[in-house]
């Protein structure tokens, strides 16, 4: 049995919860999200518009593998599309620094020339200081894909430290060359 799949989620006040065949749409203050459920698998039940609750109509393995990750998908995008997601990212090195030009951030890191990031649709970066970016978005997903791919751009270095990291990332650090 899946412990994750038998917790109901409630629905917050701003959230609309509509099933139209086997598409859920949600939508909220923060954005809209659509979801393909297989119904040949899961029954879902909508209670008053106060909780949606998932449940297999047999369970064997595979249902047993899907049921939490169907429960955890309309549990993020119900969280996504009322309060959205938010990633910080730290820029840390000397003369490493962001800013937003347009639909593209711009970023400094210590190359010889900037590399210009395109910010795709439905994600939100602000530069709060020069060494400071938080990503926000309502699709956890993109939040999260969108920092990957800027953390990929310079890679923390081992023995300084360098690079850009998420705020309170742990860093091990290797100890230098002994004489």
């Amino acid at each position: 049995m899946s412990k994750i799949g038998k917790i109901n989620i409630s629905i917050p006040e701003k959230v609309k919860v509509v099933i139209s065949g086997s598409i859920l749409n949600i939508e909220g203050p923060m954005g809209k999200k659509s979801l393909n459920i297989d119904l040949d698998v899961f029954t879902l039940d909508i209670k008053d518009g106060k909780e949606i609750s998932i449940t297999p109509k047999k369970i064997d393995q595979n249902t047993k593998r899907l049921w939490g990750m169907n429960r955890s998908l309309i549990n993020n995008a119900v969280l996504g599309s009322s309060a959205g997601y938010e990633k910080i990212l730290e820029l840390v090195g000397v003369g490493y620094r962001a800013s937003i030009k347009g639909n593209q951030l711009n970023l400094q890191l210590g190359y010889s020339h900037d590399v210009n990031f395109d910010i795709p649709e439905g994600i939100k970066i602000v530069v709060e200081k020069q060494t400071t970016l938080k990503i926000s978005g309502s699709d956890k997903q993109l939040v999260g894909l969108v920092t990957s791919k800027i953390k990929t751009l310079r890679e923390i270095e081992p023995y300084k430290g360098k690079g850009i990291r998420e705020k309170g990332q742990y860093i091990l650090k290797k100890e230098g060359k002994k004489k």
